[in-house]
């Protein structure tokens, strides 16, 4: 049976980010339950499918502050913290659609401290749904802004790669490899 190594530690947050259906939801879910931390849920996904409408900028920029909020109410949190996308995700979303980013944006990418992010490779299938909007090359090409960005912010950072549990898997080795 794997140790629970954060066990004893004090408050960790970890992003999980990447393309669209790289799994980063259900990773999140695995981490949290396996670390007994918490998660925080990618809500821009839910705030779309509640729209009943195409979505706009100010829609964008609802979700990214949204997502601050929710970064700034685990500072409170006690356990280890798992979030499933953030800004990194949102700051490409508003490049790549509008060709514009809020100017408070890399303030706030800048502010935030995560442990380490996690991020998912594009090496599983693509599955489509009424959300999704970036399969295929785009999504290889995302990743690589990703990365890009991660950098630019000096983030710490890992890619997971791998199927099903081996995806899994890495992403502990990777979690227990920093602690």
């Amino acid at each position: 049976m794997e140790k629970n190594v954060f066990q004893h530690r004090t408050l960790k947050r970890i992003l999980i980010t990447g393309p669209e259906s790289t799994g980063k939801s259900e990773l999140t879910g695995l981490l949290a339950g396996h670390y007994g931390g918490d998660s925080v849920s990618e809500y821009a996904r839910s705030y779309i499918v509640s729209l009943g409408k195409p979505y706009g900028y100010n829609d964008v920029e609802h979700i990214a502050r949204q997502q601050v909020k929710e970064y700034n109410e685990s500072e409170s949190a006690r356990n280890w913290i798992f979030f499933d996308t953030w800004l990194i995700i949102t700051k490409v979303w508003f490049e790549c659609v509008y060709g514009r980013v809020p100017d408070w944006v890399d303030d706030r990418i800048r502010q935030a401290r995560f442990d380490l992010v996690l991020l998912c490779a594009p090496d599983i299938p693509w599955i489509a749904d009424s959300v999704r909007e970036n399969g295929g090359e785009k999504r290889y090409e995302l990743f690589d802004k990703y990365k890009f960005e991660l950098d630019r912010f000096d983030l710490e950072w890992e890619i997971v790669t791998g199927m099903g549990d081996e995806r899994f898997s890495r992403a502990k080795q990777l979690i227990n490899r920093k602690a």
